[in-house]
This record gives structure tokens, C-alpha cells and sequence, in this order.
């Protein structure tokens, strides 16, 4: 069934009751009964400290959650004067048309500034709402972006391929791409909400890189803010990905080949502006790490899907690639270096450009070479102190860079024979 709106006829009636809101605070939920009510109570807590003149409305956007993360979003004590509305969204279950809701209620209230954060965050402070709605209301943004500390095995999907090639493709040091919790205008969230992706892969995990990159391709006046340490629920990167692993990655690169003409001409990457920081102090949590599962997935998986890497690889990155298999299985270092991993993403991208086939399943033969790359990632940085990795992280996303003619060689080649 399609959907026109994800917004339940009931909440359009409050809606009419509450009439125009400054800032909409958005919470996509989906069964967090232990943390939701913390999330309100905080935001709402943040609103009435930082914005007592502005009126403000909380928005809790559930996919059905079959515990009692509804009734405990709407026990959360919040200021007076605060509005507040938790409803089940209407559409395709996933993240994104929880979005959706949020950005449409955001255009209902003719709000000026829309606030999101995610609904399992243990680390979130007052002062969060203030950093991602300020730069809006004082229109020196149109999109504000997290900037967090998190732990060195955290954020594996980021660090290793959505940061590098965003970084790589747009020109702009876009550290948290995929991070959860932003401020964007209302005008740009009223737009995104007509947008025709709502049946696609944005409507579950696809949603933040999604709505990062179409900040990026309109032109608005990116900023990060300084979130301090980003403490949540987290699975350890050698644990199955998933649908998040598939839905993130397949929308990066549907967007790289959709906008290709706009990254085609990108060169050296510019950082992005870093505005206020949190005054929170909550240390950061580690984060378990199985190597051996690591590697096991790793191995495996080559072996699994060998023939189609020998097939559509270059021969350069295949011929590497077995012999980093080979030294893993016998028990050595994983030397799976960013130069490598950088040209086996690039090469993914093309071959998903003209893939006719099961995308799902072209991204599924990735996610093996993915654990090789975070093997070996998580063997160097494995007695580091917290932070000391960023340096890493940093140098294979220059190296991305570094790489990108070879990308724009590809699809060069591509359209020359």
C-alpha cells in the first residue's frame, strides 16, 4: 500500500490545536522502552533552558513498538509549555518514514529549525538541542551535523566507508555522515518530506546518508557541532550487519552514481566548520570486538564469493586480495591496507552503476571484504588510547581521495567501450 503522508489523521487534529511551533524536536523510535523516556525528558529539558521564548513541540515518531517505548515517551516529564506528540507513523516500516512524519509535522507547524536525534542514546545532554537548533534560528546554517568522540571499534560503517568516500566524491570533510542526530531549516525539511524515496531503501537504514547528501547537493551551508562522546546501543562490528549494513551502502552508492555529474569535478576536500561544543562529560564506553570472528568472515567469505571477484574485479585488487585471504587463513596479519580497500569500493561503485541484477546481493559480496578491511584496521589500532585512532581514520580517508581519478577512470573506461 502507498502511503501519501506518515502523518495518522489524529496528529493532524493536535497539530490544528497547537498551531505554529519554532523548532520541532524529532525522535524515531522503534521498541526503546529503556531509553526513550531519558530522550524526552532531556530535549525537553534542553528546550526549556536554551529556548524559553521559542515554542517548542517533541515529536516522537514509532514504528509500532511492541514493548512500552509509546507509553513511556509519554510519561517522560517535560517542562510546562512544551508540546508533545507520540504516534505510530504511517508507511513502509523503517527509520526513514519515521523521518518522514517528523519532517512533515515540521512543515505543518511552519517550524523554522527541525532537531532529530536517534531514541537509543545513553550519552545525549540538554545542551545537544541548543548546539544542533542554534545555527539554524540564527540562519548561519541550513544543516548541522554531529561531531562526536566515539570508541575506536564504534562506528565501523562510517569510519571505513561512508566518511572516506563522501569525503572523497563531495569535497567536504563530512566526519558523521550517517550519525543520527542533526538540525536542519525547516524549509529543507519540508522539501525533503515530498520527496518520491519512500518506497525505496531510504525509508529503513538509508535515511541519514540520504538526507547528509541532499544538504550536500543543494548547497546548504553545512556546520558540524561538537557533541562530545556518543554513548548507544552498539553490536560488535563482527557481528552480522545486516539490513543496516545493506540499506546504508546501497544507498551511498545509488547516490554516487545518481549524482555523479556533481562529484565528477570535486577535488581536494575542505573541513567543514566546527560551531559550539557539548558541555557533557560522560566517558566513553568500549565496544566488544571478536577477531577471530573477524577474520573467519573474512576468509570465508572470499572463498564463498571468489568467482564473482575474480570475474569483476581488476586483477590488480583480485591477485591482492587472495594473497591477504591466504596469509589471514594461515593464522598471519591481516594486511588489508586503505590503498587496496580504497580501489576495491571504487570499483563496487562502478559495478553498481550497471548492475541489472539483485543489488542486495552485489552489496552482500562486499560485506566480507568490509571485514577485512575492519580486521585490519582493529589489529593496528587494537593498543591505542582513546582518539589516537582518528589518525588513522584520517589518512585512509586522504588516501580515498588520493584514489578518486581512479574512480573517474573507471567510469571513463566504462564509457568508452
Amino acid at each position: 500500500m502507498k502511503f501519501d503522508t506518515a502523518v495518522r489523521e489524529t496528529v493532524r487534529d493536535e497539530l490544528e490545536r497547537i498551531g505554529k511551533a519554532d523548532i520541532v524536536v524529532g525522535i524515531p523510535c522503534y521498541n526503546e522502552e529503556e531509553t526513550i523516556a531519558h530522550i524526552v525528558s532531556t530535549v525537553g529539558e534542553g528546550l526549556k533552558k536554551y529556548f524559553p521564548k521559542r515554542k517548542s513541540l517533541i515529536v516522537v515518531s514509532d514504528g509500532g513498538s511492541l514493548d512500552d517505548a509509546r507509553e513511556n515517551a509519554q510519561s517522560a516529564p517535560i517542562p510546562p509549555g512544551i508540546n508533545r506528540i507520540v504516534s505510530i507513523y504511517r508507511g513502509l516500516a523503517g527509520k526513514g518514514t519515521a523521518f518522514r512524519g517528523i519532517f512533515e509535522i515540521t512543515g505543518l507547524t511552519r517550524a523554522e529549525a527541525c532537531v532529530v536525534v536517534d531514541s537509543d542514546l545513553e550519552s545525549i545532554a540538554p545542551d545537544w538541542v541548543k548546539l544542533l537548533a542554534q545555527p539554524i534560528l540564527e540562519r548561519k546554517a541550513g544543516f548541522v551535523a554531529p561531531y562526536y568522540k566515539r570508541y575506536k571499534y564504534d562506528g565501523t560503517i562510517t569510519n571505513h566507508i561512508v566518511y572516506p568516500i563522501t569525503r572523497a566524491l563531495y569535497g567536504i570533510q563530512f566526519r558523521q555522515p550517517i550519525g543520527g542526530d542533526f538540525g536542519l531549516s525547516g524549509h529543507l525539511a519540508t522539501s525533503l518530506a515530498t520527496q518520491d524515496v519512500w518506497r525505496t531503501d531510504v525509508t529503513r537504514f538509508g535515511i541519514d546518508i540520504w538526507v547528509s547528501t541532499a544538504a550536500i547537493i543543494r548547497k546548504e551551508k553545512i556546520v558540524q557541532t561538537d557533541l562530545g562522546a556518543k554513548v548507544h546501543q552498539v553490536k560488535d562490528p563482527s557481528t552480522d550487519l545486516g539490513a543496516m549494513f545493506l540499506q546504508v551502502v546501497s544507498t551511498l552508492f545509488y547516490l554516487a552514481c545518481e549524482y555523479r555529474n556533481r562529484w565528477s569535478t570535486a577535488v581536494e576536500s575542505q573541513p567543514l566548520e566546527i560551531v559550539g561544543k557539548s558541555e557533557s562529560e560522560i566517558e566513553l564506553r568500549p565496544v566488544p570486538v571478536s577477531m577471530e570472528k573477524l577474520r573467519r568472515e573474512f576468509t570465508q567469505g572470499v572463498e564463498h564469493f571468489q568467482g564473482f571477484y575474480e570475474k569483476n574485479l581488476s586483477q590488480e585488487c583480485y591477485s591482492d586480495l587472495i594473497k591477504i585471504k591466504d596469509k589471514t587463513k594461515k593464522g598471519e596479519k591481516t594486511l588489508f591496507d586503505p590503498t587496496l580497500w580504497a580501489k576495491i569500493l571504487y570499483e563496487f561503485i562502478r559495478i553498481y552503476s550497471k548492475w541489472e541484477r539483485n543489488r542486495r546481493r552485489l552489496i552482500e559480496m562486499l560485506a566480507p571484504l568490509y571485514f577485512g578491511r575492519v580486521t585490519a584496521y582493529c589489529e593496528e589500532v587494537g593498543g591505542f588510547k582513546d582518539g589516537e585512532e582518528e589518525q588513522l581514520i584520517e589518512k585512509q580517508a586522504r588516501e580515498f581521495e588520493k584514489q578518486k581519478p581512479y574512480l573517474l577512470k573507471l567510469f571513463e573506461n566504462a564509457e568508452n567501450t
